[in-house]
């Protein structure tokens, strides 16, 4: 069995992204190490996110895509909430869905399974 069980990010400030993965993303911190600006954050199904602060992302490298029950109603919801985005529901090269960026630059992209069916396909 191969099961991904948690990714490295560099962030600027990780207390700075910890903030923005809690109240955007709803992800818990699993733990923190202060002494070496780390944080893990946790979604709900044990994937795990560590941010490490004091090395600065200048190009980040990847995206992170998260699958949302729906992507249409999270959209509203965080926009409503004052999150911006790069951009809202739309058709786009990796299907259907809303892309924001964190507090480094990383792309962070949701979808959900009903609109990829219904809207999604390589634009």
């Amino acid at each position: 069995m191969l099961k991904l069980d948690h990714l490295s990010l560099p962030v600027r400030d990780y207390r700075v992204s910890r903030d923005w993965y809690r109240s955007v993303l709803g992800l818990e911190i699993e733990f923190e190490i202060p002494d070496h600006d780390t944080a893990a954050m946790r979604d709900e199904y044990d994937f795990t996110i560590f941010l490490a602060g004091g090395a600065p992302a200048v190009t980040p490298g990847c995206a992170l895509t998260f699958q949302v029950d729906d992507v249409e109603a999270m959209h509203a919801r965080l926009a409503a909430a004052g999150v911006a985005f790069v951009h809202g529901p739309q058709r786009v090269f990796w299907g259907y869905g809303v892309e924001l960026a964190d507090p480094d630059g990383y792309p962070v992209r949701l979808w959900d399974a009903r609109t990829m069916r219904e809207k999604g396909g390589g634009s």
